[in-house]
């Protein structure tokens, strides 16, 4: 099931990239090449169509990649190995002694007084 989903949203990626590779930026695109012929064939604007399509890609492309999180069992893996486990639990437990000095604030001296 999750191979099937990552397969179409593949599929949907590169139609969108498509999609928006067709559109012209300043509006032409697609729609200013039939803008002749779309009139003749019933289609009247080309650049909804595309806008349209990129909405409808980009939302499902949004919601299978949500589905695909949920879908997939995460988290991480239980060791069962008693050594890893054991170093596990020394390196998550502080130190019982304090290994560095307590930080203490410099000690400053007065900068000498300018000479007249």
């Amino acid at each position: 099931m999750y191979l099937v989903l990552v397969i179409i949203t593949i599929i949907l990626c590169v139609l969108l990239g498509l999609i928006v590779l067709i559109q012209n930026p300043k509006g032409g695109g697609l729609a200013s090449n039939f803008s002749g012929s779309s009139q003749l064939m019933g289609v009247q604007k080309t650049g909804d169509f595309l806008e349209k399509g990129t909405w409808v890609l980009a939302i499902s492309i949004m919601v299978l990649s949500l589905i695909i999180n949920v879908s997939v069992k995460g988290g991480a893996q239980k060791s069962t190995d008693p050594q890893e486990m054991e170093m596990i639990k020394k390196a998550s437990k502080p130190s019982a002694t304090p290994s560095a000095a307590p930080l203490t604030a410099p000690a400053t001296t007065p900068a000498p007084a300018p000479k007249k």
